[in-house]
């Protein structure tokens, strides 16, 4: 087998069983708030999408995917980031979910005889450090702390390491954190990549999920300086989060169509194509925004009932964007044992998203809580949380 594979590290799920395997939890039903799965109804009229084009599961996909579905993420990226111009013909893929693109990505984008590195958040989405490793890059790790706004400080790697860099991933609203990147800092991520000659690609699988304001993009902040061929950048979106469809793995890739006319190459002999009837109903989805604000609504009456019901018990930050609470505890192990025996609850600690570094590992002590139950069981959690705490 390769021999890379023996880099990886078990995923963070593993973990979480290990540490709950000699738990015996209190008599309620479980909630698990460990896993980022949406649990709001899929869009009904996704669901008719998908019943009026079962004709085309005699239909092989073509990895390109079909036109109609290239044109509608283009006018969906039009409308929501204020681009001037994106081609459906050249500047963007489909693909099966964001988590497959991310990795075949890396691998079609780094010249592994370069042994270059993949810089990347810490915490992260664990996607991110596989491959990397599989592709034969080492990751380079940005800690993301509260005193760096969970950021990251871009401005700490060293130049050695940028000129050494492939690829910049940055995660924005950020998983875990839901911190959200300005303008002026992909600016300065873009002006890098111009100085060292990297490639920056931007995992906004969380934008549609705010709260006050609609997170900025790193397209939309490409047409702002008028990069219209958007050299070196891509963005990956996926309607799993926004249109609360995980298990019909949906998304795409757009930027740079230098990048993404190889990339389609590695993806033809990959393999990876979108079902055809998965299109059409990707079509429905990203051609409505209604069921997008019905879902923002949701999470926004759960978050406020967290913030008012257990603000006095835990330190509750309201991220940015996005449907995660990133909470400061004192043993983010002890307290995720704690909430699953005492409340049958379960939560992720911090440290399993992340790596220890020269300046420590940036998850410990906190605990990842997924607000993806809908608000009945969101006010059981509160009621057993009230009791514990």
């Amino acid at each position: 087998m390769n021999s890379s594979l023996d880099l990886l590290h078990p995923y963070p799920f593993e973990k979480l069983n290990q540490l709950f395997q000699d738990i015996q939890p209190v008599n309620l039903p479980l909630i698990p708030l460990s896993i980022g799965e949406p649990k709001h109804p899929a869009p009904e009229f996704v669901k008719q999408a998908l019943q009026n084009n079962f004709q085309h599961l005699s239909t092989y996909p073509n990895s390109k995917g079909i036109p109609e579905l290239r044109q509608s993420i283009a006018n969906w990226l039009t409308r929501r980031f204020a681009l001037q111009s994106v081609s459906a013909e050249q500047q963007i893929l489909p693909v099966s979910g964001t988590r497959e693109a991310i990795f075949s990505f890396v691998q079609a984008l780094v010249n592994r005889e370069d042994a270059p590195y993949v810089v990347m958040p810490n915490p992260f989405y664990q996607i991110y450090e596989g491959a990397a490793l599989l592709a034969g890059a080492k990751p380079y790790f940005i800690n993301c702390t509260q005193e760096n706004g969970y950021l990251g400080d871009f401005d700490a790697v060293p130049a050695e390491v940028w000129e050494k860099t492939a690829l910049l991933l940055v995660c924005t609203p950020g998983n875990p954190t839901g911190a959200v990147l300005s303008k002026e800092q992909f600016k300065k991520l873009i002006a890098l990549s111009d100085q060292y000659n990297f490639v920056i690609a931007s995992d906004e699988c969380y934008s549609e999920l705010w709260f006050e304001q609609a997170p900025v993009g790193l397209l939309e902040v490409c047409a702002e300086i008028g990069r219209h061929d958007y050299k070196n950048c891509v963005v990956f979106h996926s309607l799993s989060k926004r249109s609360n469809l995980p298990g019909m793995r949906s998304g795409f890739v757009s930027g740079d169509a230098n990048l993404l006319a190889p990339y389609l190459k590695y993806r033809t002999y990959h393999g990876a194509a979108m079902p055809v009837q998965h299109q059409w109903a990707s079509i429905a989805a990203w051609d409505d925004e209604q069921h997008v604000e019905d879902n923002r609504i949701q999470y926004r009456a759960k978050f406020d009932l967290f913030q008012n019901e257990l603000g006095h018990l835990l330190p509750l930050k309201k991220p940015d964007a996005g449907f995660y609470y990133w909470l400061q505890v004192e043993d983010d192990e002890a307290f995720a044992r704690k909430l699953l025996q005492e409340a049958n609850v379960k939560v992720l600690p911090g440290r399993y998203l992340s790596r220890d570094t020269l300046q420590g590992n940036p998850g410990e002590n906190h605990v990842r809580m997924a607000l993806v139950a809908d608000i009945a069981q969101c006010e059981q959690v509160i009621e057993r949380l009230k009791k514990i705490l």
